[in-house]
């Protein structure tokens, strides 16, 4: 067991997932660290560690939770890819152009989407599993909470509120390099303000980060071990996919609608800012990823 959660350790900085194939791989678009076919190939895996490091299944749950997610691996390369590569396509063609905001909130738009359409191809599969949970796997998920609220903390909470403006700065920074290759004056006077004026508060985010939390803990602890009918077990999860994706608070969709507007609104400024060289680098790199889903798809 020590060496599956120093696995678990060691993959902590992948993206974090709810049991979302379609997550990991639109993820692998700003990987850095692999190609995106070996990270999709790798997905159930790396989904499986990632799970088990929060719940420990025992051996029957831990069989089911890894037929589960290659059964939605296969479903997903049949049936989603498609979409990806079509994605993908358009993107090339807009991308030598300035673009708005609008537009880039239609491409964020349509992913949300192909993620809620993973959501619900899991979800009876998540019931089954949830069903079968026990009161000390809740107990290790509430740890692994508490872990990652501490590694939250100490990445994102501490220091001067220029100092985490600066941290935020250079993770976009890095992303945006990934896309356009190496930035330029113009685009990093571009993050720079954008960042200085950005309405993201990280303590605003923790703080609806332990409202999942207890979202999640309370759905469960009247599911598990069987204790609920199964079509209430499923009603709770679909409940519980669906405020993860979409909060039920309209305080909470509020600000989740406006970063999600200020984060076009910043790609679209910086993508305008960016050189003719810059913007070919970014379609290469989208032709590629077209072209890596085009192999997947037809494993």
């Amino acid at each position: 067991m020590g060496r599956r959660r120093q696995a678990v350790s060691r993959q902590k900085r992948h993206p974090r997932i709810i049991g979302v194939l379609a997550a990991l791989a639109l993820a692998g678009l700003l990987q850095a660290c692999s190609t995106l076919k070996t990270f999709y190939n790798q997905a159930p895996g790396l989904a499986y560690w990632y799970l088990d490091g929060h719940f420990d299944f025992l051996d029957t749950q831990s069989l089911r939770v890894k037929d589960d997610l290659a059964s939605l691996q296969t479903w997903h390369r049949q049936t989603q890819l498609p979409g990806y590569i079509d994605t993908l396509q358009r993107l090339q063609q807009q991308l030598p152009q300035d673009i708005t905001a609008q537009t880039a909130c239609a491409v964020f738009t349509e992913l949300r989407g192909k993620l809620a359409t993973v959501s619900e191809r899991a979800e009876p599969a998540v019931a089954e599993v949830v069903a079968t949970l026990s009161a000390r796997q809740l107990v290790q998920l509430e740890r692994r909470f508490a872990k990652g609220n501490a590694e939250y903390r100490g990445d994102f909470m501490k220091g001067s509120p220029q100092d985490r403006q600066d941290k935020r700065l250079d993770q976009l920074r890095s992303r945006a390099e990934r896309l356009y290759g190496r930035l330029g004056e113009p685009q990093q006077a571009v993050l720079g303000q954008r960042t200085a004026q950005s309405r993201f508060d990280p303590s605003v985010f923790y703080a609806d980060k332990l409202r999942r939390q207890q979202d999640v803990l309370q759905t469960l602890r009247p599911l598990i071990a069987g204790q609920a009918a199964p079509d209430t077990t499923r009603a709770a999860v679909h409940g519980l996919l669906e405020r993860s994706l979409n909060p039920s608070d309209p305080a909470l969709r509020q600000n989740q609608n406006a970063l999600n507007e200020e984060n076009c609104a910043t790609f679209a400024a910086l993508h305008n800012s960016t050189t003719a060289d810059q913007r070919s680098h970014a379609v290469r790199i989208l032709k590629r990823y077209e072209q890596d889903f085009r192999l997947l798809s037809a494993e």
